[in-house]
């Protein structure tokens, strides 16, 4: 056994072999004997390594070593064995906490580790750490071979960033100027804003800043080799306070000297002292010492400003003798001013005294001693009666043992009202004993407490690290521990040193950290506490762990008693779950404590903490769907299949409801578990929503036709009317067609069915695109068997109201200048019907081309991307007999840049941000428009929806014309008001067997909604008097019930079945990719007819702000 220089800790080691290290009251450090010191990497046992002699090296950064291995070597060959048995002589390197030499950082929240030649800091980069804020380290010695440990961070006031979140050490190398003739370092302390570092070796000192990253030294070496630093040292404000011996003068003094001055003695306050100090501390603006005569001084300490000079002025306050007490010097280990008092009245009565120097708490050997200052004499009324006593201060109380074995104390003078348990209470680190906390109790609504109650109770509790700082707030222990790598695959055995050398692994310091707040509330439950820990529990339940103290609290005392082979007389567990009852997160707790225990210790816990089907209904009315199917996983294991299935389905009906598609996707895979009999393989709990889940649909994920492709590439047959559309190919596709006649999955589809039903009963066509997109539903086909009932528009009115909702769609508006507009007039005709017209040098047109409008295949025209044949039934149906197909021939691209009339493919990847309309071009600064065509331009642009919807409205569009809802394409064509869509159903109508009701339905519904427009909407009129003749015409197939193809075309150069749906699809993939321009252009067909009548429309605000149109 050897003790390390500074007596904090010990070196064992065994006869026959085996190497270990420990605090002085027995917290295990470190030991060879298992792990990656005792077995190899392909899991054989090493032999231990036997110490015949070893030595400390100075203060305890080396230990030297002479081994030699034993003589059970079994493992290695015989010609090795006598080679290794010879002596050898292993260093092993360690560092240590600054507070096992200078123990005044304890109030910090700093962890600081201290070698020969370098400081590890768990703060970060200084500039990060900007609050008052430090974190006390006190790590005992840590092996390290060598110095690049991983990490610890920094904490703010404010959360866990800096303390918590780094994840390497700050290392800073000590200057070598330094080094050179002070090796080595003795003392180390860091300021509380953990910017500033201060180091002491063999004679004097120096400091660092970690903002400026440089080291300042003495510039006189005389004066620094003249000054031996001896009580250590620590920093106030700005301001570095150390004890020290001076060798000229041979004399003890305390001094103190400021931070950004150069570091030189005429620039210090020097205050001679009787004795050597051995231990010295700051608190708020005092300094305490302890000398070698057994005597504690107190002094206050001041900022002086003296010209162009600052100092701090130092002045005796208080002397306290302690030779009654203290049998030796040496045995204190350290020595704080606190604020920490038995009465918590005087901190209800006095709060700001309070906080200030209430008590002296003095480690003796281990014992921890605390004086109070007495307030029970007389001396408190002469204090209050004359002034000039003020600065006179109270006596002390004789001393009182609080705790045995005390290693290190934590405390701070920081007040918080929130947290006054965890900032007013003193916190100690006892070895192997563990930790204690002298907790305050405080009454409820600040009533005056009982007088035999006791006011602070002595708290232990097991932590699994070994204790460095404290962070009082947040509720955690910091610590550093040995990490190993084992590097001995790299090596053969055929040499001797080699073998020796990778017998011990290598070796890293990491941070890390634990919560202690669970344990604190089963020791305030199990003493009857529970008020107590309700108001500790509260106040802590912003910290954002919370949840897992209160899992941790209940697995432990679940695990502890459920598992107990004795009958308990006084279970804590029905305690323990009544208390996290009091929580919001009750439920979450139960069902993730449940998860992780076996399934063997589930009725001892829902004996305690309720039935789960009730739990489970609980969630569902919190309207927590996540916890509850988490609840779904108890149930299944613990409840016969029917109650599964129960319960899945009504969570499943309420996630359907809620639009939660991933938990969706997750229950059908339950139901489908349960029925075939694979319920011994539950779901996993869902997690989080898929980010793509509550924007757009996600229209191809399954469908078999790309609507990117264009309409030349898909094969005509695609697009008949009655054929059977082909099954989705993506993984859910595979789930629909297979076991398609299984009982599961007919009731899995009735579900699906019933919500499809609702959804289009309450005319939420958004929601109903969303849920067949995300849950693979086979819109077309179930829409083809309800285009009579659900699928039937019983009031065209409502259902035109309800999609401008819910797309985000403004109402139409006749502008007040439409009047005058030159559209009006004949003078221009509106784009859509120049485009349609003819190639004639229209001013508009010729501009747009030769802006270098660029397409997205260059063999088509730009009409024919917004939708290929169209125009045919356009300009068929709006001009008469009398017309000529007008097609756009592609011009050569003056420059690919321009992106107006350009479509992207219409993926599920391409989002545009609704309502992010923007015309970008260079050449468009030549335009020669007027105002008014502008202002014409711009409202026509704002009277459409977002992008976003438009994409959706076309998607649904084309669902519903391959499904053949002729009534809904309607609703559809009048909120675009597009003209051409009407034309389109004219012609299907033509030339198929369309049911006479639908036609009557639509002929009834869109003279409500001409009636509505003509009262309420007079912007729909114009639209509605282009399609006039349309609607005559169904009219007449309606009255006379003549064959369609008598309606057919002159000009149709391919069959009807074939153009509709390839025309709508290629319109949904232009209009897409279109922005600004190609609004007016690519989706000409919205308002081109409507145009024609010369009613221009007037900008709307959404209902999510305006959508600004501008024109350069």
């Amino acid at each position: 056994m050897r003790w390390s220089p500074d007596n904090s800790v010990v070196i064992v080691t065994w006869e026959y072999g085996g190497l270990s290290l420990w605090s002085v009251f027995g917290a295990q450090l470190i030991c060879t004997l298992g792990g990656d010191f005792a077995y190899r990497s392909d899991g054989t046992k090493k032999d231990p390594l036997k110490i015949n002699s070893m030595s400390w090296g100075a203060e305890g950064y080396h230990l030297w070593v002479i081994s030699g291995f034993g003589s059970q070597n079994t493992e290695i060959e015989s010609d090795l064995r006598s080679v290794v048995k010879q002596p050898s002589i292993l260093l092993f390197q360690f560092i240590k906490s600054v507070l096992t030499v200078n123990p005044c950082m304890s109030n910090q929240e700093q962890v600081l580790l201290q070698g020969e030649d370098r400081l590890y800091l768990n703060c970060g980069e200084a500039s990060q750490t900007q609050n008052p804020r430090s974190s006390s380290t006190h790590s005992e010695h840590k092996p390290s071979r060598e110095k690049s440990p991983f990490a610890d961070g920094g904490l703010e006031s404010q959360g866990l960033s800096t303390l918590l979140g780094h994840r390497h050490w700050h290392v800073v190398q000590i200057s070598s100027t330094y080094l050179e003739s002070n090796w080595p370092i003795r003392f180390s302390a860091i300021d509380k804003l953990g910017q500033n570092i201060a180091v002491v070796g063999k004679f004097g000192f120096a400091h660092y800043s970690l903002l400026t990253k440089k080291w300042k030294l003495f510039g006189n070496i005389t004066q620094e080799q003249n000054m031996i630093v001896t009580g250590g040292l620590a920093w106030w404000n700005d301001f570095m306070v150390l004890a020290c011996y001076n060798i000229n003068d041979r004399q003890e003094e305390l001094r103190v000297y400021l931070r950004t001055s150069n570091l030189d003695n005429a620039f210090a306050h020097v205050t001679k002292a009787q004795a050597e100090t051995l231990l010295l501390s700051v608190f708020q603006d005092m300094v305490i010492v302890f000398r070698a005569d057994c005597s504690i001084c107190l002094y206050s300490i001041e900022r002086k400003s003296d010209g162009p000079n600052t100092t701090a002025g130092i002045q005796v306050l208080q002397e306290v003798s302690m030779s009654r007490y203290i049998p030796h010097p040496f045995l204190v280990v350290s020595v704080t001013l606190t604020s920490v008092s038995t009465e918590n009245g005087i901190t209800l009565k006095m709060p700001q005294q309070a906080r200030g120097a209430e008590s002296i708490m003095l480690n003796l050997a281990g014992q921890l001693i605390m004086m109070q200052r007495d307030r029970s004499g007389p001396q408190i009324r002469e204090k209050d009666s004359n002034p000039n006593n003020q600065r006179k201060l109270l006596p002390f109380c004789p001393p009182v043992v609080l705790a045995q074995s005390v290693e290190n104390v934590w405390t701070t003078c920081r007040a918080n009202k929130q947290k006054r348990h965890l900032l007013e209470a003193l916190w100690l680190s006892c070895g192997g004993a563990g930790m204690k906390v002298w907790l305050p109790l405080f009454p409820r609504d600040h009533r005056k407490p009982h007088s035999f109650l006791s006011q602070r109770i002595m708290l232990p509790f097991h932590i699994n690290i070994y204790p460095l700082a404290v962070l009082f707030e947040d509720a955690l222990v910091l610590g550093a521990v040995n990490d190993t790598l084992l590097y001995d695959s790299l090596y053969t055995r055929n040499n001797a040193r080699e073998q020796l050398e990778v017998l011990f692994p290598f070796c890293v310091v990491e941070r890390t950290s634990q919560i202690y707040l669970h344990h604190i509330l089963r020791q305030l439950l199990v003493r009857n506490l529970g008020e107590q820990a309700l108001l500790l529990a509260q106040s802590c339940a912003t910290l954002p762990y919370f949840p897992h103290v209160l899992e941790l609290m209940l697995h432990e005392v679940l695990e502890e008693e459920a598992t107990s082979r004795e009958p308990i007389p006084d279970p804590l567990l029905p305690t323990v779950a009544k208390f996290i009852t009091e929580f919001p997160l009750f439920l979450q707790t139960v069902v993730h404590c449940a998860r992780k225990t076996e399934y063997a210790l589930w009725n001892y816990l829902f004996a305690a903490v309720g039935n789960p089907k009730d739990l489970f209904e609980e969630c569902l009315m919190a309207q927590d769907l996540d916890t509850a199917a988490s609840y779904l996983i108890i149930l299944q294991n613990m409840e016969v299949p029917a109650v599964s299935r129960q319960h899945a389905t009504l969570l499943f009906n309420t996630a359907l409801e809620q639009g939660k598609w991933d938990l969706c996707r997750h229950m059908i895979r339950f139901l489908k578990a349960i029925g075939s009999g694979e319920s011994e393989t539950p779901p996993s709990t869902p997690t989080a929503q898929e980010p793509s889940s509550s924007g757009g649909f996600e229209f191809f994920r399954n469908r078999s036709i790309s609507l990117s492709q264009s309409a030349e590439n898909v094969p005509a047959s695609k697009f008949s009317l009655q054929k059977t559309l082909s099954m989705p190919s993506g993984p859910s596709g595979k789930r629909w067609s297979k076991d398609s006649d299984c009982a599961e999955n007919m009731y899995i589809d009735m579900m699906l069915w019933r919500h499809a039903r609702r959804l289009l009963e309450d005319v939420r066509l958004k929601d109903l695109g969303c849920f067949a997109a995300q849950l693979g539903f086979e819109l077309i086909s179930w829409l083809c068997k309800e285009r009579t009932r659900a699928a039937r528009v019983d009031n065209f009115v409502i259902a035109l109201k309800r999609l401008h909702k819910d797309f985000l769609w403004p109402l139409p508006i006749i502008p007040a200048s439409s009047i005058s507009s030159p559209f009006k007039n004949g003078k221009y005709r509106t784009v859509g019907e120049q485009l349609l017209k003819s190639q004639s040098a229209d001013p508009f047109l010729n501009l747009e081309m030769d802006a270098g409008i660029s397409n997205i295949q260059r063999s088509q025209s730009w009409l024919s991307n917004i939708g290929p044949t169209h125009h045919e039934i356009d300009t068929a149906s709006s001009h008469g007999p009398q017309m000529q197909d007008a097609f756009l021939s592609p011009l050569s691209n003056k420059g690919d840049e321009c992106s107006i009339g350009s479509a992207t493919d219409l993926t599920e990847s391409s989002s545009m941000v609704d309502g992010d309309w923007t015309m970008v071009d260079e050449n468009f600064s030549t335009l020669s428009l007027t105002q008014s065509e502008l202002e014409h331009i711009s409202m026509e642009l704002a009277s459409k929806g977002p992008h976003k919807s438009q994409v959706q409205l076309r998607y649904l569009l084309h669902i519903f014309m391959e499904a053949g809802c002729l009534d809904w394409c309607i609703v559809i064509g009048l909120i675009l008001r597009e003209s051409s869509i009407i034309n389109q159903i004219l012609v299907i109508t033509q030339s198929s067997e369309v049911d006479g009701e639908m036609l009557q339905n639509i002929k009834t519904g869109l003279h409500a909604v001409d009636r509505w427009a003509s009262t309420d909407c007079p912007g729909y009129k114009p639209f509605l008097n282009i399609i006039k003749p349309q609607l005559q015409k169904l009219s007449e197939i309606t009255e006379e019930q003549v064959q369609p193809d008598a309606f057919q075309p002159i000009t149709m150069g391919k069959t009807p079945e074939q153009t509709s749906p390839r025309a709508e699809e290629s319109r949904g993939s232009s209009s897409h990719g279109s922005i600004p321009q190609g609004e007016v252009g690519s989706s000409n067909m919205v308002s081109r007819k409507e145009e024609d009548t010369a009613q221009a429309e007037e900008e709307e605000p959404f209902q999510d702000g305006t959508y600004d149109c501008s024109v350069s």
